[in-house]
């Protein structure tokens, strides 16, 4: 695990790693999931083989998530406590920002009404979903700073870290960039 860019936006720890997801000692990992929770490849793979098939029958019971939604199991065997699903879109299923905007603010909501303190996000759809790779963390970045800049309910935010884990070396650029621009806006 490598911290390669890190900022405090409106109270929050924001940060961008290089590292294994499945290795992120969370309260709750994001995984890019498919809207039947089937976890065969990818992210999603290799989160049910090292986190248990308990993390499969889970997700197995909870059945269908739509697009732009998000659900939560167990983290089995893994560090992270809990595992938050969202799924994001296809490219070219069409309205993909939207869906995509969704999901990310579906996560954040969820992790609110868990209490989750910390939680660690892969790059939601740019994978073998194929979203562009700078749009996703334009959104992706964006949303988080939306979320937190809108969050005003008592009780105050749980949630006091957010990390972007990832491994391919042009997203993580884009993230960085992502976070760089959001560093000059921070309250």
């Amino acid at each position: 695990m490598e911290i390669l860019k890190e900022i405090v936006f409106r109270g929050v720890s924001l940060s961008v790693i290089r590292g294994d997801l499945t290795e992120s000692d969370v309260d709750a990992i994001v995984n890019a999931a498919n809207s039947h929770l089937q976890h065969g490849g990818g992210v999603a793979g290799a989160i049910v083989r090292k986190g248990g098939f308990v993390i499969q029958e889970e997700s197995n019971r909870i059945g269908y998530v739509p697009v732009g939604g998000a659900a939560l199991t167990t983290g089995g065997k893994l560090k992270a406590r809990n595992v938050i699903h969202a799924v994001g879109p296809m490219w070219g299923e069409g309205d993909e920002e939207n869906k995509l905007k969704k999901a990310v603010r579906r996560v954040l909501a969820l992790a609110v009404e868990q209490g989750f303190s910390s939680i660690s996000m892969p790059a939601i759809s740019a994978g073998i979903f194929g979203f562009p790779k700078k749009r996703c963390a334009e959104i992706m970045i964006g949303e988080t700073a939306g979320f937190l800049t809108g969050y005003s309910t008592p009780p105050p935010l749980p949630i006091t870290r957010i990390s972007f884990y990832l491994m391919d070396a042009g997203i993580i650029d884009f993230f960085i960039e992502e976070l760089t621009r959001l560093e000059g806006k921070h309250i």
